[in-house]
């Protein structure tokens, strides 16, 4: 049965300076690409509005390689009414979550025809450390507070070891592990609250963390693939840009509680494409905005994993012979995915 060609748009940080051997944006763009379909690239910074529309300067992308430094081939820019050029916008700007990438999600918003994954009204409700309290019970001991005293508190009521992570933070970016003993323990609450102005994390210390954190990838609710993060001797965050060790990982008992458990809520909230992070059989964030982790595990499990998500994709928007398909999915769940 003969592909439909869809016309695609990726809204992602600078094409030129990612990483090809990890990122997974650029995977999915190779795989479109490689179904024939037309791939777009478009800056956060360069959305807009008019009309009640989301437009945007957009480049074609005239060829994709794995070649570093040469990964990537770029037409001249041209305006766009997104909802008039695209079947597909993905929305994968990497976090802070602040006030540009805020915007840049509220003008996707405004697609209607145009699939947008994940579904911006989803990302703008779903901070990815404050999403996980809706389901406390996945979760260990958790407090988001700017007071220090009750951090201090909670910190006893741990037994003397905890985190704290900003509620804005990407790969790591800001997570103390942090110890009653430590003649740095006030100095570190300061800056992590900014002097009791800025709401953190905290949580209690798993010590499983040094077996690794297993990053699992749903799509629509499924499992897709996981790997365990198992940090360095020297630290105490998992990721890999840190010098965490992507390891082979399985899903147990408790990993499939925890995706039941989620997997309704992502799919009413229109949220596609998403990476879970699990500690002891503990839910700690839900990831939305750019999960990453595909090329990961596809180097680990010898799969591709962006041949399944392009699958879904193409489904979603109507099947290979543009046929209706996916209503639940496209029309029930949501106006824009």
């Amino acid at each position: 049965m003969p592909r439909r060609t869809l016309t695609l748009a990726f809204v992602m940080d600078p094409i030129g300076s990612v990483e090809i051997a990890t990122d997974t944006t650029f995977v999915l763009m190779l795989e479109a690409q490689r179904r024939g379909h037309r791939v777009c690239y478009v800056a956060p910074g360069d959305l807009g509005a008019e009309g009640g529309n989301a437009t945007a300067q957009v480049h074609a992308v005239v060829a994709l390689r794995r070649e570093a430094g040469r990964h990537v081939e770029l037409g001249p820019p041209r305006a766009s009414v997104l909802d008039d050029d695209f079947e597909v916008v993905f929305q994968r700007s990497d976090p802070p979550v602040d006030a540009a990438y805020v915007e840049a999600t509220q003008i996707l918003s405004l697609c209607r025809r145009a699939v947008v994954l994940n579904r911006p009204e989803g990302i703008l409700a779903a901070n990815e450390k404050l999403y996980a309290l809706h389901f406390p019970e996945l979760m260990t001991e958790t407090l988001v507070t700017h007071r220090i005293p009750q951090l201090v508190d909670f910190l006893a009521k741990c037994g003397g070891e905890m985190i704290v992570k900003p509620l804005d933070g990407r790969g790591g970016e800001g997570v103390f592990h942090v110890r009653h003993d430590d003649r740095n323990l006030f100095s570190i609450l300061e800056q992590a609250t900014r002097f009791g102005k800025r709401r953190t994390m905290a949580q209690r210390y798993l010590p499983e963390i040094r077996r690794g954190d297993k990053r699992i990838l749903l799509l629509d609710g499924e499992p897709l693939g996981a790997l365990l993060r198992v940090p360095s001797e020297s630290e105490v965050r998992a990721n890999l840009h840190v010098g965490g060790r992507a390891v082979r990982a399985r899903l147990d008992d408790d990993d499939r509680r925890i995706i039941e458990r989620l997997a309704p809520s992502l799919r009413r909230d229109g949220l596609f494409f998403v990476g879970i992070d699990v500690i002891g059989g503990r839910l700690t964030e839900v990831n939305v905005t750019s999960p990453t982790g595909v090329q990961e595990v596809n180097a680990l499990e010898d799969t591709q994993l962006e041949v399944r998500i392009l699958d879904a994709v193409e489904a979603l928007v109507g099947g290979p012979s543009g046929k209706p398909g996916a209503q639940r999915a496209a029309g029930e769940r949501s106006s824009s995915s």
